[in-house]
């Protein structure tokens, strides 16, 4: 992979993004937009109002603006990014383009039918070395993104995330009533599966995962053990995730 980083630390490092984004026309994490259509068009509506977290320079707006999404929002750190998309898409009223930061969204709250994000929180994760427990540094991280999503996502709103981690570890995430959230999960593709999770604002938690969140909370009460950490810095953490 020409773009692939010499370090997965990279990942979280906005000097990256905006080199790769000078040269690199189009990339897709987990597939394009065909292969999970089927499930968006379940749970998003073509004239709702979408923000796209972490947007890059994915065609996933322009292909749901093609296929007739009438409001999409698209936020990215990387000005490089947001300059160059823009730019490419000038002539798309609908599709917007704006400079931010996830965990400080510039938005009032209950503006947005949808919140899409499809890899940006597993870029987020890319330090971690075990899968089963997050470290203190990104599960703040991740709190202050989840948050800022929850506070802008409208009642009945759900926050639509796309990601190659199984249930058994994203769902301990997405797992607080804090969030003020219900918890759904779907998978696409063939010989290797990625997830759609569907999060809806104002729905409370099932008994299993209040449960886990109880658990959860529970654990990180209780005295350090022994972890066994997966090997460091492998990049087969993103090198299999084109369909």
């Amino acid at each position: 992979m020409e773009y692939l980083p010499d370090s997965n630390v990279r990942y979280k490092d906005v000097d990256y993004w905006n080199e790769r984004y000078r040269t690199e026309e189009s990339f897709e994490w987990f597939g394009d937009f065909t292969k999970f259509d089927h499930l968006l068009r379940q749970h998003v509506g073509t004239e709702e109002n979408i923000l796209m977290l972490g947007c890059g320079n994915s065609a996933l707006s322009y292909d749901m603006y093609r296929a007739g999404y009438t409001s999409i929002t698209n936020v990215d750190y990387s000005n490089v990014c947001v300059e160059s998309m823009a730019e490419r898409h000038k002539d798309c009223a609908q599709l917007s383009w704006l400079c931010m930061d996830a965990r400080r969204l510039a938005f009032p709250d209950g503006v947005f039918d949808v919140v899409l994000e499809k890899g940006t929180l597993d870029a987020m994760l890319v330090e971690e070395r075990d899968p089963w427990k997050v470290s203190e540094n990104t599960a703040r991280l991740l709190h202050q993104v989840l948050l800022e999503v929850s506070r802008v996502l409208k009642p009945g709103g759900r926050f639509i995330s796309v990601t190659f981690a199984q249930p058994h570890f994203r769902r301990g995430l997405y797992a607080r009533a804090e969030y003020d959230w219900s918890i759904k999960h779907y998978h696409y593709g063939n010989s290797f599966h990625y997830f759609l999770y569907v999060l809806t604002k104002g729905e409370e938690l099932s008994s299993e995962d209040a449960a886990l969140e109880r658990r959860l909370l529970e654990e990180a009460e209780a005295p350090p053990t022994n972890i066994r950490f997966q090997e460091a810095d492998s990049e087969d953490f993103l090198n299999n995730i084109g369909l």
